[in-house]
């Protein structure tokens, strides 16, 4: 019984063929190349890969964030976002009307 439960959980995360979108890494990604110089981006990156930034969101995405948006349908990061002046603003018309 003790290796069934480990084994099931693995198997419901296993077979469950939904990848996700990733939405952690593509922020992730996006802070990183979204600076104006490419040695700034440069860098950015080589600091993102010493310390284990991507490693650490795409394991975040894969084992949690994903998992929750196939079974609630909602992925929470998602909610997250870094809306500025314009966007939100029309954001906020759009949903007045």
């Amino acid at each position: 019984m003790k290796k069934f439960i480990p084994a099931l959980l693995i198997a419901s995360i296993l077979l469950t063929g939904c990848t996700g979108p990733f939405a952690l890494t593509g922020k992730l990604k996006a802070w990183q190349t979204g600076f104006d110089e490419k040695w700034v981006d440069e860098v950015a990156f080589l600091g993102c890969i010493i310390l284990p930034a991507y490693g650490l969101c795409m394991l975040g995405d894969a084992i949690i964030f994903n998992s929750v948006e196939f079974w609630t349908g909602d992925n929470p990061m998602d909610s997250v976002n870094n809306q500025t002046g314009n966007e939100m603003c029309l954001r906020t018309i759009a949903a007045q009307m």
